[in-house]
């Protein structure tokens, strides 16, 4: 048995990490929303609400008029372009689990802690700034593509959004495979 745990180790470790760190990063994002339903000056979240505004600037920005009111039934935000309703901004729009998840991955194959924390850092701000391009394109397109709002949400957005993570998984197992080889050639 002990043969096995150590043929596996690597393999082991990496799912222990993952899990552990994803585990508690969700945790501790559960409880910030539970702490977020107690206030009343953001609504849905902070962080939701932040990426609403955003998005919102965004899609201004691209030369639309945009206008946004808290949903009245749900915890969300309205996005109404050229006075049409279009979408709803909700928690699970606002990257935070998808961040959660690339973080795990990283973790799992943790290198020296600088590079570490600085990718994470990094990756991070490029995921929450591709989830705020993804929402405004897709705000966008629903509106001058209505026919095609449900393939974009369903799938052309999402392939944005977790291809951004898996290529930034993909250059990091690359980064820590080399960062690997030359601490073993030295």
């Amino acid at each position: 048995m002990l043969q096995l745990f150590r043929k596996y180790s690597l393999v082991i470790r990496f799912v222990a990490v993952f899990l552990g760190s994803y585990f508690l990063l969700s945790v501790l994002y559960n409880s910030y929303l539970i702490f977020s339903e107690s206030q009343t000056e953001y609504f849905p979240d902070i962080i939701t609400n932040l990426v609403s505004r955003q998005s919102a600037a965004l899609i201004e920005f691209l030369g639309y008029a945009v206008k946004m009111e808290p949903h009245t039934k749900e915890p969300a935000m309205k996005v109404f372009v050229e006075g049409n309703f279009l979408v709803r901004v909700v928690e699970g729009c606002n990257s935070i689990s998808v961040i959660i998840l690339f973080i795990s991955f990283i973790l799992s194959f943790f290198a020296k802690t600088r590079t570490t924390i600085l990718y994470i850092l990094a990756g991070s701000v490029l995921i929450y700034t591709m989830n705020l391009i993804r929402i405004a394109l897709l705000t966008i397109g629903i509106y001058e593509y209505p026919e095609y709002g449900s393939f974009l949400h369903e799938i052309v957005f999402p392939l944005i959004i977790y291809g951004t993570v898996i290529l930034l998984w993909i250059v990091w197992v690359k980064v820590y495979a080399n960062i690997e080889k030359n601490e073993d050639q030295v």
